[in-house]
C-alpha cells in the first residue's frame, strides 16, 4: 500500500487556506464566525459608542459556536464558553455584541421574522443581567432550549467509543489518514514525541477522571489535524495516548494540541496578561470557562506556544442554526445567561452592580435592550452580510477559474 502523501508547507497553508474560504461560503452565521477580524475592525471604528464596562477576563470571540458542553476533570458536565483563543482583559460588552450578531445571523438563517430578532436581542439582556446576579438553569427546565437539553443528555451519554467515532472514525487507537488527518514530518513526529514525555503533560493527564497519579502516558499515534474554521492555518494535531486505569487496563485518550497566537480582541487599556499566548489562553480559560481551563495546559511545540488539553466524549458543540421562535428566544436568553455567569465569576459586588446601572441606562419604557447593544448588531448585520455576499462572489470566480 502507497504511503499517504506528506504535504509540503506551502501545500499545507493552500489547502487550509481554501478549507476556511470554503466553510465561510455555507452561510452568513459561517461567516460570521470565521470573520471574526471583520468584527473587531468594525469595534475599532465605533470607539465612544459602546460603554466601557469592567476590566475582566471576556472570551473576545463569543459566538453561538464556542458554547457548549464541557466535562470538568471529575465528570461533570455544564455548558461554558469552549474555545478561548481570542480571550483578554477586556469590556464585556464585547462578549454581549459579538453574541448578539451570532444570534440574529443563526434567526436569519432560520427565515425568522426581524421581530423574533429584536425579542432575542431583549431576552439576551435579560439572561446576562440574570447570570451576572447568580441565576442558575437546570438542564431540565422548561425554560432551557431543547437543542440545549438534547445536547446535554447526549453528553452524559458518551464514552470514548462514541467520541472515537466522531474524531477518528475509529475506535481502535490508531489515527485514520484522510481528508481530516494528515500524515506528521519526522520532525513533527519528533517534537509530539518529546511533548509526550513532558511530566507537566503526564500530571494533567492523570489528574482527570481518578486516573493513578504515577501512571505513565504511552504515544499511541499522532496527525496533522485540519480542524476549525478561524483556526485554520495554525499548528493543529491530534495525539493518541495510552494511559493506565485504576483496573489495570490501557485507557486510550485523544489530546487535542493548538498553536496560541496574538489575540485580535482588543485589550482594556493598562491589561496585564501573561505575554506568552498560550498562558494568556489558559489564564483566561480559568476565568472564564472553570471545567475548560482545569483540563489544559500551556506548553511549546516546535518553538510556537501551543495550548493542550484531552477532549472528552462530553465536550460538545452547540448547533442553533434552524430555530423555531420560542427556541430562538430561550436560545438567546440561556446563552446570555452563560456568557453572564463567566463575567460574574470575576466581579465583585459593587463592580457587579455598577456593570449592571450601567447596563440599564438609555433604554426605552417598552424595550430592554440598551440602544446601543442594538444599534451596534444592526450595523454589524449589515456590514456582515454584505460581506459574506462578496466573500461568497470572490469565492465562486476562484472555482470557476480553477
Amino acid at each position: 500500500m502507497a504511503k499517504p502523501h506528506l504535504p509540503t508547507p506551502d501545500e499545507r497553508a493552500a489547502i487550509l487556506r481554501d478549507a476556511q474560504r470554503q466553510k465561510m461560503t455555507r452561510s452568513a452565521h459561517a461567516y460570521v464566525r470565521g470573520s471574526t477580524l471583520k468584527f473587531y475592525e468594525w469595534l475599532e471604528s465605533s470607539a465612544g459608542k459602546i460603554p466601557q464596562g469592567p476590566p475582566i477576563w471576556i472570551c473576545g470571540d463569543c459566538h453561538t459556536g464556542n458554547l457548549g458542553p464541557i466535562a470538568s476533570p471529575r465528570g461533570q458536565v455544564a455548558v461554558q464558553i469552549r474555545d478561548l483563543d481570542q480571550t483578554v482583559i477586556g469590556n464585556p460588552a464585547h462578549d454581549l455584541i459579538r453574541l448578539g450578531l451570532s444570534l440574529a445571523t443563526a434567526a436569519r438563517g432560520s427565515n425568522l421574522p426581524g421581530v423574533t430578532t429584536a425579542l432575542m436581542i431583549e431576552h439576551m439582556v435579560e439572561g446576562y443581567e440574570a447570570g451576572l446576579a447568580g441565576e442558575t438553569l437546570a438542564p431540565d427546565e422548561e425554560t432551557t432550549p431543547r437543542e440545549v437539553r438534547r445536547v446535554l443528555k447526549q453528553a452524559l451519554r458518551r464514552r470514548w467509543r462514541d467520541l472515537a467515532r466522531e474524531r477518528i472514525e475509529d475506535a481502535t487507537p490508531t489515527i485514520p489518514l484522510g481528508k481530516t488527518f494528515w500524515p506528521l514530518s519526522e520532525t513533527e513526529r519528533q517534537a509530539l514525541n518529546a511533548l509526550a514525555g513532558d511530566e507537566t503533560l503526564r500530571k494533567l493527564v492523570t489528574s482527570l477522571q481518578h486516573r493513578p497519579n504515577d501512571a505513565p502516558i504511552t504515544v499511541l499515534d499522532g496527525a496533522y489535524w485540519m480542524k476549525g474554521c478561524s483556526s485554520l492555518g495554525r499548528l493543529r494535531y491530534a495525539l493518541l495516548v495510552g494511559v493506565a486505569a485504576d483496573d489495570g487496563r490501557q485507557e486510550t485518550l485523544l489530546i487535542d494540541i493548538k498553536e496560541a497566537v496574538p489575540a485580535a480582541a482588543p485589550s482594556a487599556p493598562g491589561a496585564k496578561m501573561p505575554a506568552d499566548n498560550a498562558r494568556r489562553v489558559l489564564t483566561g480559560a480559568r476565568a472564564l470557562s472553570p471545567f475548560l481551563g482545569r483540563r489544559m495546559m500551556a506548553g511549546k511545540l516546535l518553538r510556537r506556544s501551543v495550548i493542550i488539553r484531552e477532549l472528552t466524549p462530553q465536550d460538545l458543540k452547540l448547533d442553533i442554526e434552524h430555530l423555531s421562535r420560542p427556541e430562538a428566544v430561550r436560545a438567546a436568553h440561556y446563552l446570555a445567561l452563560v456568557i453572564g455567569r463567566a463575567h460574574a465569576r470575576q466581579m465583585d459586588a459593587a463592580t457587579k452592580a455598577g456593570w449592571l446601572a450601567e447596563l440599564a441606562r438609555n433604554r426605552s419604557a417598552n424595550l430592554d435592550a440598551p440602544f446601543w447593544l442594538w444599534s451596534a448588531i444592526v450595523e454589524l448585520i449589515q456590514s456582515h452580510e454584505a460581506a459574506y455576499l462578496n466573500h461568497c462572489r470572490r469565492y465562486a470566480l476562484q472555482a470557476q477559474a480553477a
